[in-house]
């Protein structure tokens, strides 16, 4: 019972066949539609561009018109674009004919004093500068204000250094102090040996052997009486 009831609920609700039909089919619809609007986006944008570059294009001939106007060909003379051979004028020919001639700029006027230092007519002697009138001296009034006193502001200005703890402290202090340390114990020691006076303190005690060395099967006699094996027999000479 719970196998076809867990396949009836899968079926209906988990993969419902006809509800992903339908779902995909929607998808596929809604794809072609923005695949359709990012095709004619793209379209627009390289009609922008090329727009763009023609009157980039347009604006270069018009302003090299406007440089070369003076080969507009009059009734007299035929210009180069112009050419009697021709059926036709050249485009270029038609273009000029639109285009004004490029302006020129204007030099800045010179002012007289510039004219007369660059006149190499003038000697050096003869040359004679503007001389301006000297400027009226500066009032010395005090300044309206509840201000301080001037000797105040000169006493805070020029009072002594006050450091703080870590600019006053040298920095090579602990050095320092450990040399101290070191001259001090070196003037104040009295024998190198310094548990000298505590080397005779367990001189008066009874020596307790151990157990393995004492105990009631006896004792080796190595490491106590000797420290190799002995055997005279085997001596070539007595000694």
């Amino acid at each position: 019972i719970q196998k076809r009831w867990r396949g009836y609920y899968v079926r209906k609700y988990t993969h419902n066949y006809y509800a992903l039909k339908k779902y995909l089919e929607a998808l596929s619809v809604n794809n072609e539609i923005v695949r359709k609007e990012l095709t004619e986006y793209a379209e627009m944008k390289e009609k922008e561009k090329k727009r763009r570059e023609l009157e980039k294009k347009e604006k270069e001939k018009d302003h090299q018109a406007r440089k070369m106007h003076y080969l507009l060909s009059t009734e007299q003379i035929a210009g180069i674009y112009n050419s009697p051979f021709r059926k036709s004028p050249d485009p270029m020919e038609l273009r000029l004919r639109k285009s004004k001639p490029l302006s020129h700029r204007k030099q800045p006027a010179k002012s007289p004093l510039t004219r007369v230092l660059c006149d190499p007519s003038h000697s050096a002697g003869s040359l004679t500068f503007p001389t301006a009138e000297p400027l009226p001296p500066i009032g010395t009034q005090k300044p309206q204000g509840p201000f301080r006193d001037t000797a105040e502001v000169l006493r805070q200005r020029y009072k002594p250094l006050e450091p703080t703890l870590r600019v006053a402290t040298s920095i090579n202090s602990l050095e320092k102090a450990r040399e101290e340390i070191k001259r001090e114990e070196w003037r104040n020691r009295i024998h190198d040996n310094e548990f000298l006076p505590f080397s005779s303190y367990h001189k008066n005690e009874k020596y307790d052997p151990s157990i393995h060395r004492s105990g009631k099967y006896g004792q080796e006699t190595y490491g106590i009486k000797h420290f190799r094996e002995v055997q005279p027999k085997k001596w070539v000479a007595n000694k």
